[in-house]
């Protein structure tokens, strides 16, 4: 099944400012919150839907690469992705939504509810990588292996029930809102929302447990991503203490300058000279694209300028619909110094008639051939 437009599920329009948006999430967190609507699905799954776009649309870079690639731009391939947020995720924006009446990163009940009260697990820390990708790895999707260090559980680490919490890995407190009297949940301050502490640990572990090891990480990179794309793989950042949750491995990608190709957006862009003899006679010509090069025909009278559309030999879409082209701009080399002969042979031509110029009623101009290019 689809997802939902974010802006829809918000009820706002792109334009929206970020007041607009944190106002648009408070009042849906408010009307489907599990407190609210005990033991209904439907309103659960609309408070966890809001949250989701609410996580996108309030950060400045998510927002930009979702108006651009949609959700793609979070999902990929190969568990690539920015959905999936559980409840203490959600409830860890309610600090920002609500003025910090909802304490620190905890569920919440109030309504008469009792939402959120089992154990808290702590996530480990995402890490995050650069990866550079050709411009040919990028118009065929990838797979690249990378060593990672990340934090794991030492051998050897016991852990015992944290005495503050009680196992919990949170500590409750009852405020007053502008809902009414609530109780708020926030991570417990001695073992740091784990429920549990250390017991015994080896001599090479930190205070947490936890050693750093290197490891060799696959990543499916699908063709078509573009420079300062952040994809996830989930689980592979640095491990938690305890029962925790790993946290991910965040891959952005760096896109490598091409010596010939010039991308913008889909399409690529590619600077061919030609000699006047050529552009005269006609030639053929061969060019570079990502897929390898290719040969392409000149006719004769070419004109510096003109624009030449190979479809199909651009970058694949993100989303899938299609390439973009390549577009061959011509340029008709003029030669800067001249031998006797040949300065003479061009005296002779000067008042030639077949060297006049003579535009053609269907010639287009220069700013006719840029916006065709965007057409």
């Amino acid at each position: 099944m689809a997802k939902r437009d974010y802006y829809e599920i918000l009820g706002i329009n792109k334009s929206a400012s970020a007041a607009e948006i944190k106002k648009a999430y408070r009042k849906m967190a408010i009307k489907y919150h599990p407190d609210k609507n005990p033991d209904d699905k439907e309103a659960e799954a609309k408070f966890k839907e809001a949250a989701e776009a609410y996580e996108i649309l309030s950060d400045e870079n998510k927002k930009s690469r979702y108006d651009q690639f949609g959700h793609q731009a979070f999902e990929g391939a190969g568990g690539f992705g920015g959905g999936g947020m559980n409840m203490d995720d959600i409830f860890s924006q309610f600090g920002d939504i609500f003025g910090g009446a909802f304490g620190g990163g905890g569920g919440f009940s109030g309504f008469g509810g009792g939402f959120g009260g089992g154990q808290r697990r702590v996530k480990g820390s995402n890490l995050r990588i650069r990866v550079s990708l050709t411009l040919e790895e990028i118009a065929k999707g990838v797979e690249k292996k990378i060593k990672v260090k990340r934090k794991v559980q030492a051998p050897g680490t016991t852990y015992k029930t944290c005495s503050t919490c009680n196992g919990a890995g949170q500590v409750t407190r009852v405020t007053n809102t502008i809902l009414g009297r609530m109780q708020t949940a926030s991570a417990c301050p001695t073992c740091g929302g784990a429920g549990q502490s250390i017991d015994k640990k080896p001599n090479d572990a930190d205070a947490q447990g936890l050693k750093v090891q290197e490891e060799t990480v696959s990543v499916k990179i699908p063709a078509g991503v573009v420079d300062s794309m952040q994809l996830k793989v989930t689980g592979k950042g640095n491990e938690a203490p305890g029962n925790g949750i790993s946290g991910d491995l965040l891959v952005v990608i760096e896109e490598q300058e091409h010596d010939t190709l010039k991308r913008e957006g889909d399409n690529l862009h590619y600077d061919m000279y030609v000699s006047l003899p050529d552009a005269v006679l006609g030639t053929s010509k061969e060019i570079d694209t990502v897929t390898g090069k290719v040969r392409i025909k000149v006719e004769a009278g070419v004109q510096s300028g003109k624009i030449l559309r190979l479809r199909g030999k651009g970058i694949p879409s993100i989303n899938g619909y299609g390439s973009g082209d390549l577009l061959v701009h011509v340029n008709v080399w003029t030669p800067k110094t001249l031998n006797k002969q040949q300065k003479e042979f061009f005296e002779n031509m000067r008042n030639d008639e077949h060297f006049e110029p003579k535009p053609e009623s269907g010639d287009k101009s220069f700013f006719e051939k840029v916006k065709d290019m965007f057409s």
